[in-house]
């Protein structure tokens, strides 16, 4: 797929007041500092569309940007940023669980994972209450040119297998770097399939 334009439409906490015009959406989200606005700039390949910050946890809104004026990247809240009040944590966590739960027209989340680092807690309990929900996500290794191949292949590997010690089956994995653009095609086609589907 060729990404001819991307631009910011609107960012909310209330996943109702979203756009409701029946376009597919594709939801990023991951613990903070995972990489998620860069990977989103890479795949959009627009340096500055989604506001990357060197302190973890910035995000606390719902960002949707327009692609190819046909469907939606959202930009869902980091999770699991310990210095933030319980408060924070508890509205965060409302306004996460309410858009991937309440939101029909999310075709896919995909879940950043960073692959230098073995399989967290917070990401595994995570990924099983979306499938304890039936909800459709990938997993995306993000990082993975801050090792040698070799090294990402065995961590990623055994990331996997950690998965399917409990699960029957692993959803779609895409391993990327936003600095070497690794994975972009790989998502960008899944999408285009993804978006042939009716909602």
């Amino acid at each position: 797929m060729i990404i001819n334009t991307a631009r910011f439409v609107i960012s909310n906490t209330d996943h109702t007041k979203c756009p409701s015009d029946g376009r597919h959406e594709y939801a990023f989200i991951g613990r903070s500092n995972v990489g998620k606005s860069s990977l989103i700039n890479m795949l959009t390949g627009q340096k500055g569309l989604a506001m990357t910050s060197a302190t973890p946890g910035k995000t606390m809104l719902i960002n949707h940007f327009l692609v190819n004026d046909s469907w939606y990247i959202v930009d869902l809240p980091g999770y699991g940023y310990a210095r933030r009040s319980k408060a924070d944590r508890d509205k965060l966590e409302t306004i996460i669980k309410s858009y991937i739960l309440g939101r029909e027209q999310m075709t896919n989340l995909f879940v950043l994972v960073d692959s230098r680092h073995a399989p967290q807690k917070i990401d595994l309990e995570f990924m099983e209450w979306l499938g304890e929900n039936g909800i459709p996500f990938s997993i995306v290794f993000t990082k993975m040119d801050k090792m040698t191949s070799n090294a990402a292949k065995k961590v990623t590997g055994d990331y996997c297998a950690t998965l399917l010690e409990t699960w029957e089956e692993l959803p779609p994995v895409f391993r990327t770097s936003s600095e070497d653009k690794r994975g972009r095609d790989a998502i960008l086609n899944y999408i285009e399939e993804m978006n042939k589907l009716p909602l």
